[in-house]
């Protein structure tokens, strides 16, 4: 069975006015990510609408976005409030995606309260043993300095790996469950994760869509429809079988997010 380890049908619905009705029916085990209240109950009732019709649900993730600092003045504390009570209420299947974003001037800018969010979903993800989703720009310094707290989640989930082939097996190497998630920028000539992909152990590997907004060559917005294409890449530079490797993605999916 294909897996997305990341995707926002939210946001996916304003770019296909069709989605809803596709999603219905795709065969596929899918990790559905909110940053809103009102996104996250869509996931979900989407999710119920695919169980009504003997599809499996999806791992329902809600976190505060390390970009959202920038764009809004408002206190980050009534999202974090969200989350903590999402989780109380048994809603909550994954944390994240959370992390750190560094990659110009504004977004180093709020990096202080970047700092101030991380830290309760970490702390969340390890009380409620759920999995910790990340998304991670020019910040790699950031998770080793949380590397042994990180050790005691019961998955790390690397959304879109950022990093390279050493600071993986680093990770690894200090006991991290790490699982480092692949979608279509395997397929346009991303040297870093193209080699990382070939090199991890098949163990610790995902696809994902991160649908609508990692757009493959040639398209708009990234769909499920990419999981096929993007298999296919990884297998290739795996060298190995596309359904052997679709097996092996299969079980550390339902490794990662305990499923």
């Amino acid at each position: 069975m294909i897996c997305d380890a990341h995707c926002h049908p939210f946001n996916l619905l304003q770019k296909n006015g069709s989605f809803e009705e596709e999603a219905c029916r795709a065969d596929l085990h899918c990790v559905s990510s909110a940053t809103s209240l009102e996104e996250f109950e869509y996931n979900e009732a989407l999710s119920g609408k695919r169980v009504s019709l003997g599809r499996l649900p999806f791992v329902s993730g809600y976190g505060v976005h390390p970009q959202f600092p920038r764009w809004s003045a408002a206190s980050m504390q009534p999202y974090l409030d969200t989350l903590h009570a999402l989780a109380g209420e048994g809603r909550l299947g994954a944390a994240g995606e959370c992390g750190f974003d560094l990659f110009d001037e504004a977004y180093r800018e709020t990096e202080k309260i970047q700092d101030d969010l991380f830290i309760p979903h970490l702390e969340l993800a390890v009380e409620k043993g759920l999995p910790l989703v990340l998304h991670v720009r020019r910040a790699m310094h950031k998770i080793f300095f949380h590397s042994k707290a990180l050790k005691r989640c019961s998955s790390v989930i690397f959304h879109s790996w950022p990093g390279t082939q050493g600071e993986g097996e680093a990770l690894l190497r200090r006991g991290v469950n790490a699982f480092f998630s692949f979608g279509n920028t395997v397929t346009l000539n991303h040297r870093e994760q193209i080699r990382c992909c070939a090199a991890f152990p098949v163990e610790h590997i995902l696809t994902e869509t991160d649908a609508p907004y990692q757009a493959p060559r040639g398209k708009q917005y990234s769909s499920w429809n990419d999981l096929t294409v993007i298999l296919k890449a990884m297998a290739d530079l795996r060298k190995t079988g596309v359904e052997e490797l679709e097996a092996n993605i299969y079980c550390n999916f339902r490794k990662a997010f305990g499923v």
